[in-house]
């Protein structure tokens, strides 16, 4: 254990970003979930709600570095390209 006072607010403040970090990510999983539920169930609409708030959640995370900015973009790539999929495929029908 630390005692010295400044390695003490370090660890302090590890501890605090750590509960941040972890609160973002998990809301960001949340997120994803909802999106991928929707495209699933086939409810264009509120996929598209859920694809833009997660990109905006995604590059948040991304420019904040709390995941590398090119893994957020990848995954709005993919993300993207898997709705325009559902798209196109259920107007096919």
């Amino acid at each position: 254990m630390a005692n010295i006072k400044s390695a003490k607010k370090r660890i302090s403040v590890i501890n605090h970003k750590t509960l941040v970090n972890r609160r973002i990510k998990n809301a960001l999983k949340a997120v994803l979930k909802a999106y991928e539920k929707a495209l699933a169930a086939g409810d264009f609409a509120t996929a598209k709600e859920k694809l833009a708030l997660a990109e905006k959640k995604l590059m948040k995370a991304g420019a904040k570095g709390l995941i590398h900015k090119n893994t957020a973009s990848r995954k709005v790539s993919r993300l993207t390209k898997a709705y325009n999929k559902a798209v196109a495929a259920s107007k096919a029908q």
